[in-house]
């Protein structure tokens, strides 16, 4: 049966994303996981799926698929303090409601960048205190934006939490410029980022336009399978993290066995749904 309906689903299946920057060595674990997104025929985020209705293949083996479940990997959100007051006050509003959106069992903290970048909590604390540190925010005068730097501190802390999968959110609104980011070079950032093995999603006003930092932080985001979203009002953040939280909240992880030793190489993951798409984003151990 199997066998049967594999053609079909290789019409719509997507390549399964990159594997992560440890899954380049052998594996001696039993299972690994795919991170990925379904779809039915009008576009509309299926999550309502069991293992039966995917299909995993790597190379030309077909992997038995164990189970399928809604992701719920940490996420750090990054506001940019070099804002203005005004801006600064409707990202905030906007950045509170995105992580409220993300439900109490998701592990969120935030952080702020527009200076030398810092959070304010750690994952041991409890969404309750991350709300109020992020409401008590305020802005502060910054020459430029340190965005990469920002985003390479959450990425080290969301790798030091040992998770497979993670993410980073970052809200910019000061212009980017390769003089102010806190680093020798913006490859020196994108390093340590891309090693950390988070998912970068960026918000940025248009005023963000420009210079190495600009084009090394459009092909982070690529590289790590994010998003970049341009906006060109404060008030379009909310939007934008609406968006965002939608795409964050149908999100699954597909494990799937694989022989002892075995690497994830051109990993394919395909749907069974009739009209139904599945876009793979990431591979990793279990």
């Amino acid at each position: 049966m199997r066998f049967a309906v594999f053609p079909a689903i290789r019409a719509v299946a997507v390549l399964a994303a990159i594997a992560l920057p440890f899954t380049s060595q052998p594996q001696t674990g039993a299972s690994r996981l795919v991170l990925a997104s379904a779809t039915d025929q009008r576009g509309r985020a299926l999550v309502d799926v069991g293992a039966d209705d995917f299909v995993v293949q790597e190379g030309a083996a077909t992997r038995e698929v164990l189970s399928v479940r809604i992701a719920d990997y940490p996420i750090v959100v990054l506001l940019d303090a070099g804002a203005a007051a005004e801006d600064f006050s409707l990202m905030q509003k906007a950045a509170v409601h995105f992580i409220e959106r993300l439900g109490a069992e998701r592990p969120v903290i935030a952080g702020v960048f527009g200076g030398p970048p810092k959070l304010i909590a750690t994952f041991d604390d409890d969404r309750s205190t991350v709300l109020e540190r992020v409401n008590a925010l305020t802005p502060g005068a910054s020459e430029g934006s340190q965005l990469l730097s920002g985003v390479a501190l959450a990425s080290q802390t969301l790798h030091a939490t040992g998770s497979l999968f993670s993410a980073v959110v970052a809200l910019s609104a000061a212009p980017l410029s390769d003089a102010h980011d806190g680093e020798s070079s913006p490859d020196d950032a994108i390093g340590r980022i891309v090693d950390a093995g988070a998912i970068v999603h960026v918000i940025g006003n248009q005023k963000m336009a420009g210079g190495r930092v600009m084009q090394a932080l459009r092909g982070l985001v690529d590289q790590t399978r994010g998003e970049y979203t341009p906006i060109y009002a404060a008030a379009s953040y909310q939007a934008a993290l609406d968006r965002l939280a939608d795409r964050l909240s149908n999100e699954l992880l597909i494990e799937y066995l694989v022989p002892p030793g075995s690497k994830p190489n051109d990993a394919k993951v395909g749907i069974r749904i009739p009209g139904a798409r599945v876009r793979g984003l990431r591979v990793a151990p279990r």
